[in-house]
């Protein structure tokens, strides 16, 4: 059975300074997302989609496309607006910031037909993750989706804030609730700062995580068809900035009782780039995995 990962990396990378997606941090100046493939070949995905913005097609394709189009089935989906309710596509039509998550999910709607991960350009999720991700998907349900998940304090950044989705789940290890926040070490505990606008709390570094690598079904872009003239509505006097975010989705599934959501914990360390002070961390970090022989010297030729 077919099972494909789709890459979220139309993200303008705006806190980085630019595309963090294609900053080398291998040995030989390899991308994040060049360990992300290499991992999920390996686990048994045999598929890829890069969701990209379509001014940067050429440059996606010249470096990580020629260097995994050998590999794996490739595919390429642009995040455009030509997919927005009619009566939105004029007062859109200038906006230049991607629409979100779930928009850019939307945009791959006519190149998957099976089981499916997401997962962000810029994170670095470890192989046991995908593994997990594989497990999962070679029995798809409807009924359920996954989320792959790590501990909050093992995904931030001394450098500042970040978004994450906090979750309280159940003795079951489903999904009770998602909230998509920003975040921020804070000592021995984390700061959460909820982006819907409820009041900020303070969690244990212990507290499960969503980096956006979550598991479902093709019927996900008919609810996420559904969804979205409502989502425009209510975001009519905010259309140059909102986002629809598949996060926020996902808890609203959850808690309208429509589906339920596998929470699988892996032992993968993450890693990522949120700021330019994050780079040298993830560069190390690759090295070590590389001396130990988690990855071979040069990833595509050996």
């Amino acid at each position: 059975m077919k099972k494909t990962l789709l890459i979220l990396a139309a993200g303008m990378g705006s806190r980085f300074g630019g595309l963090k997606q294609i900053e080398g941090v291998g040995p030989n100046n390899e991308f994040i997302i060049d360990y992300s493939i290499y991992d999920a070949i390996k686990a048994g995905f045999n598929k890829i989609v890069f969701i990209i913005k379509e001014e940067n097609y050429e440059i996606f394709k010249e470096t990580i496309g020629k260097r995994v189009e050998p590999h794996i089935e490739t595919e390429y989906v642009f995040q455009k607006n030509d997919n927005l309710p009619e009566e939105y596509k004029e007062l859109l039509k200038n906006r230049e910031k991607p629409l979100g998550t779930a928009h850019a999910i939307l945009c791959a709607r006519d190149k998957i037909n099976e089981p499916f991960a997401i997962i962000n350009a810029d994170d670095f999720y470890g192989y046991d993750a995908y593994e997990k991700a594989i497990q999962f998907l070679e029995n798809p349900s409807t009924n359920h989706y996954g989320m792959v998940a790590y501990r909050l304090g093992n995904t931030l950044t001394p450098n500042g804030s970040a978004k994450r989705g906090v979750c309280e789940v159940d003795e079951k290890g489903e999904l009770i609730k998602l909230t998509e926040s920003s975040v921020t070490l804070n000592g021995d505990t984390v700061d959460v700062h909820p982006l819907e606008g409820k009041a900020a709390f303070r969690t244990s570094k212990d507290t499960i995580a969503s980096m956006n690598f979550l598991l479902f079904t093709p019927d996900l872009f008919q609810i996420l068809e559904d969804r979205f003239p409502d989502f425009l509505n209510q975001n009519k006097d905010n259309l140059d900035s909102c986002e629809y975010l598949i996060p926020i989705v996902l808890n609203e599934l959850v808690e309208e009782g429509k589906k339920q959501v596998n929470v699988i914990e892996t032992t993968s360390v993450w890693y990522g780039i949120t700021y330019k002070e994050d780079k040298d961390l993830v560069t190390n970090a690759i090295k070590k995995l590389v001396e130990m022989g988690v990855y071979p010297q040069n990833l595509w030729s050996e």
